[in-house]
């Protein structure tokens, strides 16, 4: 898969989760992680879309963390740079998944986030067009969705354990400080600045 300006990174804030007694993958806007070890992944999701994919036979598993850029002039066509960014970010996890010995038949995806918590943007609700284009990306690859949790006006914190597929979701009803709003503010403008291009090999 070749792509120029791409904004999807393999997580690196690996640490020890002493609630859970495991190692665990942080995950920031625009990285994606996946494991075939007893670990956990974890992310904090505003208006951005997390989903979390395994094969349910052999317990590898992983998370991406994305938003599509804002689509200006581009409209919603399929091939906007934003379609094609949201489907990179997925494409990305998936192929990494298949090439670490994951089957596409036994693939099932979990959902989560798209809340309306960022302004400012030009297009509709930028979290309802992230969710929108998770649930018809999944539809169109025919993988199943066992769970979702999207949409609504709260940011979640996400828990995912790869081996088992459980999913932990809390929503946070209070923000102490404004760290996620920014780094996702952050996350848009870079996205608004580095255009997707090039080519995409799907397989």
């Amino acid at each position: 898969m070749s792509w120029e300006a791409a904004e999807e990174h393999f997580a690196s804030n690996i640490y020890y989760d002493a609630t859970f007694k495991c190692d665990a993958a942080k995950l920031l806007p625009g990285e994606y992680y996946y494991t075939d070890k007893e670990m956990l992944i974890v992310t904090v999701l505003g208006s951005c879309v997390s989903a979390c994919i395994r094969d349910r036979v052999k317990g590898i598993g992983g998370m991406n963390h994305f938003m599509l850029p804002d689509p200006g002039g581009d409209g919603d066509s399929p091939v906007s740079p934003s379609m094609r960014y949201g489907t990179y970010a997925m494409e990305i996890l998936i192929n990494d998944l298949l090439k670490a010995g994951a089957k596409r038949e036994n693939l099932e995806a979990k959902v989560f986030g798209g809340g309306n918590v960022l302004k400012g943007f030009s297009s509709i609700n930028v979290g309802e067009r992230n969710a929108q284009f998770v649930r018809d990306f999944l539809r169109a690859e025919r993988m199943r969705v066992v769970a979702e949790d999207l949409n609504d006006v709260y940011p979640r914190k996400v828990y995912f354990f790869p081996r088992t597929g459980k999913v932990l979701v809390r929503k946070i009803k209070e923000l102490r400080n404004s760290t996620l709003a920014q780094r996702e503010a952050e996350y848009a403008s870079r996205l608004k600045v580095n255009t997707v291009c090039g080519e995409i090999d799907l397989f």
